[in-house]
């Protein structure tokens, strides 16, 4: 007998998953990453564990996620004609490695 392959169920999400991940980092590297990869990056919030970004990621996308690798991205000073300084806030990130056969549409319309 041939086995099939179930539709894995995580469940629908909760409000905490929304507050976990933040929002997709769009960059060079990110875009190469999830193409060639299959490995999404993402803003999350600053006390989130790798657990808690797995479960919420996989309810929020419906997807299995293999691993989870987390990056605190530390803030930068600018200064803007040399006259003006500021600084950008620092963030932590998070790179979510999809098991192979999932995938992810970040950019829905």
């Amino acid at each position: 007998m041939a086995e099939e392959k179930k539709a894995r169920s995580f469940g629908s999400p909760v409000e905490h998953d929304y507050q976990v991940i933040l929002a997709p980092v769009v960059t060079e590297k990110s875009m190469a990453l999830l193409q060639n990869g299959n490995k999404v990056t993402v803003k999350v919030l600053p006390s989130a564990n790798k657990i808690e970004i797995k479960e919420s990621f996989q309810r929020l996308y419906q997807v299995e996620v293999e691993a989870v690798h987390v990056i605190n991205q530390p803030g930068k000073s600018k200064s803007r004609g040399g006259r003006y300084q500021g600084h950008v806030a620092g963030y932590k990130k998070a790179i979510v490695t999809l098991k192979a056969g999932n995938a992810v549409d970040l950019f829905k319309e």
